[in-house]
């Protein structure tokens, strides 16, 4: 891994109706009707953007790279941009990357879309990109997201103490997981094993009604 660029990393990535593409500013308007089912930037444990704030929030991912990659969530069938995840603090020197950033339209909860969109992010980290580490950090009271990191097998690592600033300007504790590049093939499996196991179904349509709030992993 010690070369990583965007034709590197924005290569086709689809799987169960979903697919991953650079996160760009034509997304704009999908990606606040996103954020706003669920008005999900009043999450206190996330920074999910206010509506007059996705344009900034999209240039900011752009301008950050190559340190992150920010990808669009796409429904295929539909076109809707269902949220946002990003590949950051990628370290080609000594493989390593994280997974954040990431979040969904309210609808999109508890359904097919995280576990898609972390196995497509995960392979293509492991099997084209060439990481032998891939890790997570979500704020120490997002519990859900705690949860649903666990769900995919990664091993927590620790927590760093007093580590950043949340949007109300209280200071967090950041939970740190990963998964090896050694640990990857059985975790893969699983993945697979899951989405095999739940039906995908059609994800309700912009404006129904969501299943839970908020985010399966927070943004770091």
């Amino acid at each position: 891994m010690n070369d990583i660029s965007p034709d590197k990393v924005f290569v086709p990535l689809e799987l169960h109706g979903i697919r991953l593409e650079a996160l760009a500013p034509h997304h704009a308007p999908g990606l606040r009707a996103a954020a706003t089912d669920g008005e999900l930037w009043n999450l206190r444990v996330t920074s999910v953007p206010e509506p007059d704030q996705v344009d900034q929030y999209i240039f900011k991912g752009i301008e950050m790279r190559p340190a992150r990659f920010a990808f669009a969530v796409i429904d295929v069938a539909s076109g809707e941009v269902l949220g946002t995840t990003s590949y950051h603090d990628v370290v080609p020197s000594i493989g390593r990357l994280e997974i954040g950033y990431t979040w969904y339209a309210k609808r999109c909860q508890r359904s097919h879309v995280n576990t898609t969109c972390k196995l497509l992010l995960l392979a293509h980290a492991f099997e084209a990109l060439g990481c032998a580490l891939v890790g997570f950090r979500t704020d120490n009271f997002n519990h859900a997201s705690q949860t649903a990191i666990e769900r995919l097998g990664a091993k927590k690592d620790g927590v760093l103490r007093h580590h950043a600033l949340r949007r109300d300007g209280t200071v967090r504790d950041t939970v740190m997981y990963s998964i090896t590049r050694g640990e990857w093939p059985e975790i893969a499996a699983h993945l697979r094993y899951k989405l095999a196991q739940r039906p995908v179904a059609a994800l309700p349509c912009a404006g129904g009604e969501g299943t839970a709030a908020g985010t399966e992993e927070a943004p770091c």
